[in-house]
């Protein structure tokens, strides 16, 4: 029974049909682990699990985090033996296992990222929708509901969650907090903010939207103003990044000899590795001087 109530809620929540909602609910047992097996549990056994399931939520990708593991280890094995098989050098292999694991984290995070700049653009809309829904008289939940269905689609997802999740009986501070933690931006922060404190002492909610609308907006087209500023040194670090690995694999193509001496002897390694440490460094170094915080 209790399943048959959780199924049809999801389908009312989705607004989708029963095959929507039974594929919703599969998903959300997925997610909460239940009927999981080894794989579930050594992935939710290791460090970071918590971090990848709030790096799967922010990016909305529909996967339990035994599976993203599981991509992750393909991966590495996967180039590990593609690694082994051309070179036959186990450092390099064990290298390109390292790349292998990080191959999906990088493409979830590069998901993530193009979908939080999405809603920072696409945020001062959805404020100034909820203000002109607040001037005409309707109560926050109601123009949360506006929003998330005339905002753009990226917001508006965020609002249709947190109206829904106050529909069925979550509080309002709640809701707030749960929008806070899958955009974990500061401008959602002072959103939130300023709703629950407008909520405890009053005052004119419309006005305090509309100033922070118009500060979002000036704060985004800084940034951007910032990203071309700072284009030339995000492409030296690339470069500065990128030239030792390219100029070493043509040398390896063309005269293996020479990289093999460097491969091959211990002090060779250690160089390689004292090089390696270097370069990241000096892009690390290179990104902390060009991000500016606003």
């Amino acid at each position: 029974v209790r399943r048959l109530q959780a199924r049809r809620q999801l389908r009312a929540l989705a607004g989708t049909s029963p095959e929507a909602g039974a594929a919703s609910s599969a998903a959300l047992l997925r997610q909460s682990g239940v009927g999981e097996g080894v794989l579930n549990r050594l992935a939710h056994a290791s460090p970071g699990v918590e971090t990848a399931q709030r790096l799967l939520r922010q990016a909305r990708i529909d996967m339990a985090v035994e599976s993203f593991v599981a991509i992750s280890v393909a991966c590495a094995l996967g180039l590990a033996a593609g690694v082994m098989v051309a070179t036959g050098s186990l450092i390099l292999t064990t290298v390109g296992a390292g790349i292998g694991v990080l191959l999906p984290y990088m493409w979830v995070a590069r998901r993530r990222t193009k979908r939080t700049r999405d809603f920072e653009e696409q945020f001062p809309e959805a404020i100034e929708l909820l203000t002109r829904a607040i001037r005409a008289g309707h109560p926050i939940s109601s123009g949360m509901r506006m929003v998330g269905e005339d905002a753009s689609e990226t917001v508006a997802e965020e609002f249709r969650i947190t109206f829904e999740e106050q529909r069925f009986g979550l509080p309002f501070e709640d809701a707030l907090v749960n929008l806070v933690h899958r955009n974990d931006l500061v401008d959602v922060r002072i959103f939130a903010t300023a709703l629950l404190v407008q909520r405890d002492v009053g005052g004119n909610l419309a006005e305090i939207l509309d100033n922070l609308a118009s500060t979002i907006r000036d704060r985004f087209y800084i940034q951007r103003q910032l990203r071309v500023y700072t284009a030339q040194g995000r492409m030296t670090g690339w470069v500065l990044g990128l030239l030792p690995i390219v100029v070493g694999s043509i040398i390896w193509i063309i005269e293996p000899e020479y990289m093999a001496l460097l491969l091959d002897g211990l002090g060779g390694r250690a160089i390689l590795a004292f090089a390696a440490l270097m370069q990241i460094v000096g892009v690390l170094w290179i990104r902390r001087v060009i991000a500016i915080e606003i």
